[in-house]
């Protein structure tokens, strides 16, 4: 049995809350406009549902109760938000106009760096992986069998969370005009490169989960 109001109710509030995903998911935006962002979103997505299987089956647990593994998960997830970041930074400080992620897609010749770097930034976080195996829990039933329940409302906030940054990246391509403004477009880069040079530095400041 799930309690069904209070999860969705507190995962609503959860997923608007702003953080790594957020933030690639607003510079890809205006980088590579709409598509560029529902790509990056749906690279959130299907690494939000690992997650949500690895829970289930207890993948997570292990990871969570493995120093070893939970720091070089963290690490790794670190190590490429900052480059993210920097990279952001680094094209914002340029004279000329940066490398955007529309260009870095027809450079390597397929449609996948939005998708990847949507991805891999929920894929490496850990603390993904720690909020699903003690979010998760607090709605079954006590005695329940946790496998289905954990699959449901995994499937059911990955679902959520799609619908919000479709409303969100529609937004911000509605108020493209203003946001792609050269001085607009510059400011946000550099916001956005640096909010995740901090969520990599927090990240990499984490500890293992007793």
């Amino acid at each position: 049995m799930i309690h069904l109001y209070p999860f969705l109710l507190l995962s609503i509030f959860l997923i608007v809350l702003p953080g790594p995903d957020t933030a690639v998911v607003t510079k890809n935006t205006i980088s590579a406009g709409k598509i560029g962002g529902l790509k990056t979103a749906l690279g959130v997505c299907c690494a939000l549902f690992l997650h949500t299987a690895a829970a289930s089956l207890g993948l997570s647990a292990v990871i969570m109760q493995s120093a070893l593994l939970f720091s070089i998960l963290k690490y790794v997830g670190a190590v490429y938000l900052t480059y993210l970041g920097v990279k952001a930074l680094y094209g914002v400080m340029k004279k000329g106009e940066a490398p955007s992620v529309e260009t870095d897609i027809r450079g390597g010749g397929e449609h996948t760096a939005c998708f990847k770097q949507g991805f891999l930034t929920d894929f490496l976080n850990p603390k993904v992986a720690a909020f699903f195996l003690t979010f998760l829990p607090q709605f079954v039933a006590p005695g329940s069998h946790s496998f289905v329940p954990f699959l449901l409302m995994g499937a059911a906030y990955t679902a959520m969370t799609a619908i919000w940054f479709l409303f969100y990246i529609s937004f911000i391509h509605y108020i493209s005009d203003f946001m792609k403004r050269p001085k607009t477009k510059k400011w946000i880069k550099g916001i956005t490169g640096t909010v995740m040079i901090g969520f990599g530095i927090k990240l990499a400041l984490e500890k293992v989960q007793s």
